[in-house]
């Protein structure tokens, strides 16, 4: 039996950008960045990295997924996708690891509800 799912939340990095294959099949691009805290045990300071992970969608979901901005928070699931590819003729091939998105959702709070929330 085998398994192949990630799932991940964080912010969109900039604004979804719809591409073609060869074939002229539609896919979109997404760049997530996540980030993992943690208290440094020497120095007692936190300290913080940040992760940025190649997201592709194709279908309804990549058609979805082009409407996606900048800081938009969102949760993906999918699965991890390693591709070799050249980048000119002559050139060694380069090998890429992406998310292949299965599906996602939009975190993010209406503007109303934050408006509310704050004046609670």
């Amino acid at each position: 039996m085998y398994s192949n799912r990630v799932m991940l939340i964080g912010f969109v990095g900039k604004d979804a950008e719809v591409r073609h294959t060869r074939y002229q099949t539609e896919f979109t691009v997404l760049s997530l960045a996540t980030k993992r805290s943690w208290k440094d045990r020497e120095s007692g300071e936190y300290k913080s990295q940040t992760t940025w992970h190649r997201c592709v969608a194709f279908g309804p979901v990549g058609e979805c997924a082009a409407r996606l901005t900048k800081g938009a928070h969102i949760q993906i699931e999918g699965e991890l996708q390693t591709r070799e590819y050249s980048p000119m003729k002559g050139e060694a091939k380069r090998s890429i690891t992406e998310v292949r998105i299965r599906q996602f959702a939009k975190l993010d709070r209406p503007n109303g509800a934050q408006e509310q929330g704050a004046a609670a």
